[in-house]
């Protein structure tokens, strides 16, 4: 199988500001180097509790989508996630949002990713890193997607977590960025 570029969606409002660096030098470590959206601060949707620190990553990899399905799962658990409950409060949410040009469907993995085209803290970071890379179902790029989004805008606020020394670095700078 050749090296596929992957898309991994990263969520925590558990500890963000350890467990979104942690997350990301893991990834580094395993299929860097990577490409990483700008953070993003948002409510959580369908749950009570603290806001969510989002991104999206690129990478390459040449696992397979379940072996690296796997790995994800088992970051997550490294991190403290209970995987029983689905709308809980989240140390880390590591999703594979794209493998490659594929379409993958398989037990219990849908790639692309649902999530993409249905909210906001999603779509905006891969498009952020990706705006020309094409959706494999819809045959249009990410920049359209967001230019026409139509799913769940949750307002986005970008932020800098303190002792990651990266991400929009641009709206700090200008005084939009938030720090947490």
């Amino acid at each position: 199988m050749p090296e596929q570029a992957i898309y991994i969606g990263i969520g925590s409002n558990v500890e963000p500001q350890r467990h979104v660096p942690a997350a990301l030098a893991a990834l580094g470590a395993a299929y860097g180097p990577l490409a990483i959206s700008p953070l993003y601060r948002c409510a959580p949707v369908g749950l009570d509790g603290p806001d969510f620190i989002n991104a999206v990553v690129r990478g390459s990899t040449l696992e397979t989508p379940e072996a690296l399905r796997d790995r994800l799962k088992e970051l997550e658990r490294e991190a403290g996630r209970d995987h029983g409950e689905k709308l809980a409060v989240r140390e880390l949410d590591l999703d594979l949002l794209l493998y490659g040009a594929e379409t993958v469907r398989l037990d219990g993995l849908r790639i692309p990713r649902p999530d993409i085209l249905a909210y906001s803290f999603v779509l905006r970071p891969l498009a952020d890193i990706a705006p020309e890379v094409i959706h494999p179902e819809t045959g249009h790029d990410f920049a359209w997607h967001w230019a026409h989004f139509e799913g769940e805008r949750i307002p986005l606020h970008p932020v800098e977590l303190d002792g990651c020394g990266m991400a929009s670095r641009k709206e700090a700078e200008n005084g939009r960025g938030d720090r947490i």
